[in-house]
């Protein structure tokens, strides 16, 4: 913090941040969380606890007349043996809804993590600060955009001029997926794909993306029964594939409990459902996933499945056995359910994308792919006739 500057200190309250389920008192300060603790209870999988902990999607959003922001911090980053270092998690900065500067912290915990599980040993470190400089004197709304793949607690906000919390007037947008949702292999916390579809669409993102974690788990269907949404989506299929945790005949009514439980809490809500986009390795091969061997050896981190194809004939899922039952699934609850719509993930990103923008670790798209990923969501839900439009 410098000396030369007058700072105020803003204590961090649920009416600066947006997009966190639930916030949580640490030894230094405040962790958003994306899963109440309720459902953190009933979860076995540490990978989950780690992704629900990273605020993909969560932003502090104030109005100030400063034009110097400090945000102190926690990161905790993670070290995966074998593999190049992972650069530090971004903080997007945002005036009046323009990106206008990104930075880094330094320092912070360490983790040690598997690649397999994304879990590990945590070494304890220092605390650090995102500082943004420069910003015009005048009032104006500002977002700080936290790292998307970093878990990040929250120390201390101070800024050269009082700062006041934002009444948002535009409807919440509440969307579920996988790592993809979650914004693996984006540039940026604001330029994921569902951070960009928001910002296109003109609505407020809660993003419960969880990577290696869509699975149709019960606690995270409550969870998005339990939030108030305008509208909703669910994006589903490559985390079931690449778990291989079950079969068709699980997968339907799993399908079908899920839905459910949401229409719970949103009885009339507009709901999308989304099947994954197109992913070369797991269109006719099942799971399970793994990482590609040879080319850790190489340092680099690829995937690959591992599945026999002659085993769809038993039950085994790929995304087009996925794809299908989830349009069949969405057609026949949408004779009762008007406000029920599906839409194929490779609309999104198809056969074409993947040949002029290929997911460079064979799982995860990169920046530009997010970028089209999000556009394209925010025209289809969003946009005139879209199945979200009533937003």
């Amino acid at each position: 913090m410098s000396d030369e500057q007058s700072w105020t200190t803003t204590p961090i309250t649920a009416e600066l941040l947006r997009g966190a389920i639930e916030l949580q008192r640490t030894e230094r300060g405040l962790a958003p969380l994306r899963l109440p603790a309720r459902a953190r209870a009933q979860c076995p999988d540490e990978r989950l606890l780690v992704a629900q902990a990273e605020p993909s999607g969560v932003r502090l959003v104030l109005r100030t007349r400063a034009t110097a922001v400090e945000l102190e911090t926690l990161p905790t980053k993670k070290e995966f043996p074998g593999l190049p270092p992972r650069p530090d998690g971004t903080y997007d900065l945002l005036v009046d809804g323009r990106l206008t500067d990104r930075t880094t912290v330094a320092g912070g915990n360490v983790m040690t993590a598997e690649v397999t599980t994304g879990s590990g040993e945590v070494r304890p470190g220092p605390t650090g600060t995102a500082r943004f400089s420069g910003l015009p004197e005048r009032d104006k709304v500002v977002e700080i955009w936290l790292p998307h793949n970093e878990i990040t607690e929250l120390v201390a906000l101070r800024t050269d001029a009082p700062v006041e919390p934002v009444a948002s007037e535009r409807p919440v947008w509440l969307h579920h997926g996988s790592s993809i949702s979650h914004g693996s292999n984006a540039a940026s916390p604001s330029t994921i794909w569902p951070a960009l579809a928001a910002a296109r669409g003109d609505v407020e993102l809660i993003n419960l993306g969880f990577g290696g974690n869509a699975l149709l788990d019960p606690f995270v269907a409550r969870t998005l029964r339990d939030t108030t949404a305008d509208v909703i989506s669910v994006k589903l299929g490559i985390n079931v594939v690449n778990a291989d945790l079950m079969r068709l005949r699980a997968f339907t009514p799993a399908v079908h409990g899920f839905l459910d439980t949401i229409r719970e809490g949103h009885p009339s809500t507009p709901l999308l459902v989304v099947s994954a986009i197109h992913c070369p390795i797991h269109e006719d091969t099942p799971g399970p996933g793994s990482v590609d061997l040879d080319a850790l050896r190489t340092g680099e981190l690829r995937f690959t499945a591992t599945g026999d194809p002659a085993e769809v004939a038993s039950g085994k899922l790929t995304l087009r056995v996925i794809r299908d039952e989830l349009a069949r699934v969405v057609r026949q609850r949408a004779a009762d359910d008007a406000n029920l719509h599906y839409l194929d993930g490779c609309e999104l990103y198809g056969e074409d994308d993947s040949a002029e923008l290929p997911l460079p670790d064979a799982l995860h798209p990169d920046a530009a792919a997010h970028e089209r990923i999000g556009h394209r969501f925010a025209d289809l839900a969003f946009g005139a006739g879209g199945p979200l439009a009533k937003a």
